[in-house]
């Protein structure tokens, strides 16, 4: 058997949804301290644990839940925090846009059902099985996105009731514990790729820093982030086809 033909044959029998689950094990401390502090941030709006638990279920998506909590201590209409989360959500139409061409085999309710649980973490997971040429299934992308799923609503609802005792997760370190994450899965994809690719992630990163300066001198910094992570990843979709 080939070598290609072996790690096709390797990955198949490893893309279960244990595995997946196996996989999403990494960045569940991730997830467990965003969304902690998602549900302090959601009690200390005024939110019950039920508000807190549903906006975890429907919105699912960390960045979106900590704005709608500041929009609505501002008193802000519905019209602009819906709104204002489709914007901030809509970067997960470009991550599932990049993962669509590995899941064409599937029916359209398969592929809505995984896109709907794409996060910037589950992602980021399966990113690192495309640098690493291995191959993936819907069965290990459900497990990965489930798992992923619940432990967020359980986090959000353990912060919304124990909130009281943890005011400040900052002091935990908690704030950093995303970025954390994001950087390990980043040395995980170095180390497997050529120099080349390496070139030319390079340059994305470049083309980040410069467009974010230049917007924020003009816009401020949330809308300079939307429209720098828009043009980078269409200049990054172009270049790398």
């Amino acid at each position: 058997m080939s070598e290609l033909a072996k790690r096709i044959d390797d990955g198949y029998k490893l893309s279960t949804f244990s595995q997946g689950v196996k996989d999403c094990i990494p960045t569940l401390f991730g997830y467990i301290s965003i969304g902690i502090a998602a549900g302090i941030v959601g009690a200390s709006s005024n939110l019950s644990v039920l508000e807190v638990a549903l906006l975890s279920i429907l919105v699912y998506a960390g960045a979106s839940q900590f704005i709608i909590c500041a929009l609505i201590v501002a008193g802000s209409p519905f019209s602009v925090i819906v709104f204002t989360t489709f914007i901030v959500n809509l970067r997960h139409l470009l991550l599932s846009m990049t993962l669509a061409p590995y899941f064409t085999n599937y029916s359209l309710l398969k592929n809505i059902g995984i896109g709907a649980l794409v996060t910037d973490e589950s992602f980021g997971v399966a990113a690192n099985k495309i640098v690493q040429k291995e191959t993936f299934n819907d069965r290990w992308m459900n497990g990965l996105n489930i798992t992923a799923y619940i432990f967020w609503i359980l986090s959000c609802v353990a912060g919304a009731i124990f909130g009281k005792w943890i005011s400040n997760p900052e002091v935990l370190g908690l704030d950093f514990a995303l970025t954390a994450m994001f950087l390990a899965l980043l040395v995980l994809q170095l180390e497997h790729i050529d120099v080349g690719k390496l070139n030319f992630y390079l340059s994305l990163i470049g083309y980040v820093v410069v467009l974010m300066i230049v917007f924020c001198l003009f816009v401020p910094s949330y809308i300079a982030i939307l429209l720098t992570t828009v043009i980078v990843a269409t200049i990054g979709v172009v270049k790398d086809k």
